[in-house]
């Protein structure tokens, strides 16, 4: 399980230092996608492939389906961390996602997310009270 917030950098070659928290279950092998919200979604590669497994089932007939799936597969990326921990970011993912320098790092269950400061900011912020108001519509009867 993935938890927690980081600020990592982006070096000169797009690496990134993955947080010593999540290393060693990323450490065999990642795919990193693009996400929703102009972010990231790293998955270690065992879940990319379980979540893979699910999306065989969408009905290739439905153009939503097809749609999503291309933008999901067309910009993901196998990776594999360096002894120190560190994942490069292809350029695309880098520039759909708007990653300069300075980097969050969120842990979201069973992926981390990759986001640009300034975005993650602005969504944290306008989420705050949606966070309060839709736990119970969202989990209803598990708070």
């Amino acid at each position: 399980m993935f938890l927690g917030t980081h600020f990592p950098k982006l070096d000169d070659k797009g690496r990134l230092f993955l947080p010593a928290k999540f290393r060693d279950e990323l450490s065999e092998g990642l795919v990193i996608t693009r996400g929703q919200e102009r972010s990231l979604s790293v998955w270690p590669e065992a879940e990319f492939v379980q979540l893979t497994e699910q999306l065989k089932q969408a009905p290739i007939t439905n153009k939503g389906a097809r749609d999503y799936l291309r933008m999901l597969f067309a910009g993901a990326s196998n990776e594999v961390p360096d002894k120190q921990g560190r994942v490069t970011i292809p350029p695309m993912l880098r520039d759909y996602a708007g990653l300069d320098r300075d980097c969050v790092v969120i842990g979201a269950m069973n992926r981390v997310e990759i986001w640009n400061t300034e975005n993650w900011t602005r969504y944290s912020a306008e989420q705050e009270q949606a966070f309060a108001d839709l736990s119970e519509e969202v989990l209803p009867g598990i708070f």
